[in-house]
């Protein structure tokens, strides 16, 4: 049996001004935006050639906004990724280089903190 992560809930206070960073900024793809009713509202983002989605969501969790770290990302080339980002008016740390890759970090307006790693080179 397959067990896929296909969904990871992000806690935000502003779920429009959220999925313009998503979709305008760091160019995650809107998949679907549902309000279920006037307390809960279901945004489902994809960064761009991943299987795994962000839910941006109100009324329906009881996590804090910006609560989240670790959220990671991975990429071919983290200078061309920090270039890119940089370019969209996201603020990214500089690359910054650790024997298990090269990283670059930002937050969304909330806090919620992302790692983007370009993997190390295998033997």
């Amino acid at each position: 049996m397959d067990w896929k992560l296909e969904l990871i809930q992000v806690p935000v206070a502003d779920v429009d001004r959220a999925k313009a960073f998503y979709t305008d900024k760091v160019g995650f793809v809107a998949e679907h935006d549902a309000r279920v009713d006037e307390n809960v509202r279901f945004v489902q983002l994809t960064p761009p050639g991943s299987a795994c989605s962000i839910s941006l969501t109100s009324g329906v969790h009881r996590m804090q906004p910006g609560s989240i770290e670790g959220l990671q990302l991975v990429v071919e080339d983290a200078d061309a990724a920090r270039e890119e980002l940089l370019a969209r008016g996201v603020e990214v740390s500089e690359v910054q280089q650790f024997p298990w890759g090269r990283f670059v970090f930002f937050s969304d307006p909330d806090g919620n903190a992302w790692s983007v790693q370009q993997l190390p080179q295998r033997p």
